[in-house]
């Protein structure tokens, strides 16, 4: 083993170091695309409310973004034609004609309050999602099974 002094001539050149570029771009590129992801769902979660009166008349509620309408489905309006439901849903005496891709389903019906989601072509309200106001009264098809677990709810209390 040699224990000399070495001379500046024969010592290794110190080379600068070289940074790593790739882990920068990809932690960069995680940034941007987690910035898109959250304005485009912060920004589809922000659609304003207006009534059927306020379409096109209220700031916000315009034909360039998307909205949510609410008003009442007019009596005899509802048509079925090519797997889209047709309807006018009218509030304060103005009316506005929806178009929906497919069949609502469930409890819409003429002459109840519905929220419809989507955007408005032209004349028409181009809905996707409909929400219908059902009443409050409750019908116990199974008051056995109520009872039951009211019975089982109880003796629950009881026990602790």
């Amino acid at each position: 083993m040699d224990l000399t002094p070495r001379t500046g001539d024969d010592s290794p050149v110190s080379q600068p170091r070289k940074r790593k570029w790739l882990p920068m771009v990809i932690v960069a590129l995680a940034i941007v695309a987690g910035g898109v992801v959250v304005t485009q769902f912060l920004t589809s979660a922000i659609d304003y409310y207006c009534n059927v009166d306020e379409v096109g008349v209220r700031d916000g509620c315009n034909g360039d973004r998307r909205i949510r309408v609410q008003g009442v489905v007019e009596e005899g309006s509802v048509k079925n034609v090519d797997g889209e439901t047709r309807f006018v849903m009218s509030f304060h005496n103005k009316s506005l004609t929806v178009a929906y891709q497919g069949d609502p389903g469930g409890v819409f019906q003429e002459c109840i309050p519905v929220v419809v989601h989507g955007r408005l072509v032209g004349e028409t309200f181009d809905g996707d999602r409909i929400e219908v106001k059902h009443s409050n009264e409750y019908v116990e098809v199974n008051s056995d099974r109520i009872k039951e677990s009211e019975k089982e709810a109880d003796a629950c209390s009881a026990q602790q």
